[in-house]
């Protein structure tokens, strides 16, 4: 089953701001979503759930298996912590997710699912650290039972070690039968997991490679702009 984007573009009173991007997600796969700020890679996530702002207009195509996506079908793990409620505990937030999907809330099981203990479910956001925040998120998405997730920079703001665990977990997700498409800036923790990489740049589709072409200098990638994104990442002081 395949999830397709088609000739996505994305465009605001103010111009088009994202133009002709087409990729395609397979269940039990990491596909990787790049760039620079600005490309446009969060309103690729944005469309993909219908969470575009209101003044934005879409066109292009949006399907899987060939039909239109239905509601709770790709579930997001949003970039931004604040996306947490903080008046609210862990598991009474993985809680409203579900019945927002019209599903039956197992808290324990999605904190599992995502390698946290069940007492997670009591904190409240503040309490948890970086890493557990960003697999809240995560858990939020899962407790939906959308078979597609998207996670928006899953690793920002992580020290080596939490940004390792969290790119493996969206691995197993996709072991486990999901669809998952990572957006982030960290390329070599993208071709770690994924096994092709979607770059974008200033809202245009600049490649799509198989994690292949990212091999030793990158040689592999057809265009000039690839390498030199691969190039700034293999550079000894790049931040991922």
């Amino acid at each position: 089953m395949t999830l397709r984007i088609e000739d996505l573009t994305v465009t605001f009173p103010t111009g088009p701001v994202l133009e002709g991007v087409s990729l395609s997600l397979d269940r039990g796969e990491v596909v990787g979503l790049t760039g620079t700020s600005g490309a446009g890679k969060s309103l690729v996530a944005e469309a993909l759930v219908g969470a575009l702002p209101p003044n934005a207009i879409r066109t292009g195509h949006i399907t899987i298996a060939g039909n239109p996506v239905r509601p709770r079908t790709i579930a997001l793990a949003p970039q931004r912590l604040d996306a947490l409620d903080p008046l609210a505990r862990v598991g009474r937030q993985i809680q409203r997710f579900a019945r927002l999907a019209e599903r039956s809330a197992d808290v324990t099981g999605a904190l599992a699912s995502v390698g946290l203990p069940p007492d997670t479910a009591r904190f409240y956001p503040h309490e948890l650290s970086g890493g557990m925040a960003r697999r809240v998120l995560l858990a939020t998405a899962l407790a939906t039972g959308a078979d597609w997730i998207i996670a928006d920079e899953p690793t920002v703001g992580l020290d080596e070690a939490a940004a390792a665990r969290v790119l493996s977990l969206l691995a197993d997700l996709a072991a486990a039968g999901r669809g998952v498409m990572v957006i982030s800036h960290d390329l070599i923790g993208l071709v770690r997991i994924a096994s092709r990489i979607v770059i974008l740049r200033e809202g245009r589709q600049v490649e799509t490679a198989p994690k292949a072409a990212f091999a030793g200098t990158g040689s592999p990638l057809r265009k000039a702009f690839s390498r030199a994104l691969w190039d700034a990442q293999l550079a000894p002081d790049a931040q991922c």
